[in-house]
């Protein structure tokens, strides 16, 4: 009788400790899964580093939108803005007046980098 209640002792002692190690492990894949899963920690930081860039350029977007909006309805409305186009794009002058083009920059003949000096 005495050695089977050690025997019971013992295996009860042996469960115990199996189910420790099983829910350590259980606790070390959780917490594995929680940090670099599909949805995990890491994905999340890369995804609102991601959506702060793409916030960034919506909102430099949005404010360009509204200055070429903005700057159409000038063009249509304003005679100033009509004038100042007209001078500035189709090099136009009021009688009298001179216009000066200066040439374009000449291109460098230097590559701008080292994959075009291969090519």
């Amino acid at each position: 009788m005495q050695l089977l209640s050690k025997f019971v002792e013992r295996l009860q002692r042996s469960r115990r400790k199996l189910a420790s190690a099983g829910i350590a492990l259980l606790a070390a894949w959780l917490a594995l899964h929680v940090m670099f899963g599909a949805n995990g920690m890491m994905v999340y930081r890369h995804k609102r580093a991601e959506y702060r860039l793409v916030q960034t350029e919506i909102n430099l977007l949005q404010s360009e939108n509204e200055r070429l909006s903005q700057q159409i309805k000038a063009l249509k409305t304003d005679p100033r803005s009509i004038e100042r186009e007209a001078r500035e794009q189709l090099r136009y002058a009021k009688p009298g007046e001179v216009v000066y083009v200066l040439p374009a920059p000449k291109a460098s003949a230097k590559p701008a980098n080292i994959t075009a000096e291969k090519q």
